[in-house]
């Protein structure tokens, strides 16, 4: 019965006629009105005056679209698309971060059980990738419009200017340059930026 009621609304009540704009039906008015259900039609609709609400609808189609996509595949993975996941946990409810419109936002439910040592190791690794991902999007952007002078790799004969920005990036920086990044990244990690015990999630005494 959908399906034939699909069918239905695609040959007939909503078809899109060659000589009306994108999505000027006659079968349907304004915000969508179904006009066939009561055997009538609509007008062409005048683009001029209706440009504001023309670009919301197609504005909030977008999102829709993106919505209904997130939510069928959240669903379809986690099981639920309730309001419980969106509700503020008992335990945590209260901590930083809690801010609308989420509140406390953990989808995947990992702090449901009230562990006080998991939920500080989570927000330290939250607090810490978030801090990496800012830099990341900002050394993402600038080599749109600056590049250090001189050479990456004297030995390959490597510029700096020779590296293409983005992902293809990845592939062109020398070997012995991925070694040096994971041996700065595992001093930070182990000595720099190392999160004390007594100090709260993202409070590192070396910064």
């Amino acid at each position: 019965q959908i399906g034939i009621f699909i069918a239905f609304l695609e040959l007939f009540a909503l078809r899109q006629d060659k000589d009306r704009m994108p999505g000027d039906l006659t079968g349907a008015g304004r915000l969508g009105l179904p006009f066939f259900l009561v055997g009538g039609k609509s007008g062409p609709c005048d683009a001029v005056s209706s440009e504001r609400s023309l670009n919301a609808e197609l504005n909030n189609g977008r999102l829709a679209m993106l919505a209904i996509v997130g939510m069928i595949s959240q669903n379809g993975f986690l099981g639920t698309t309730g309001a419980s996941m969106w509700i503020p946990g008992a335990a945590f409810d209260k901590e930083l971060g809690a801010t609308m419109p989420f509140k406390y936002f953990d989808p995947l439910g990992l702090a449901s059980d009230g562990d006080a040592g998991a939920f500080r190791r989570r927000r330290a690794a939250e607090i810490k990738n978030g801090r990496v991902a800012m830099w990341a999007c900002m050394g993402y952007i600038t080599p749109e419009y600056f590049r250090w002078p001189g050479y990456l790799s004297p030995s390959a004969n490597l510029k700096f200017t020779d590296v293409p920005n983005g992902v293809a990036a990845l592939s062109k920086v020398p070997a012995e340059g991925w070694a040096q990044i994971g041996i700065f990244i595992a001093f930070l990690e182990l000595f720099a930026l190392r999160q004390d015990k007594d100090r709260m999630p993202g409070d590192l005494t070396g910064a």
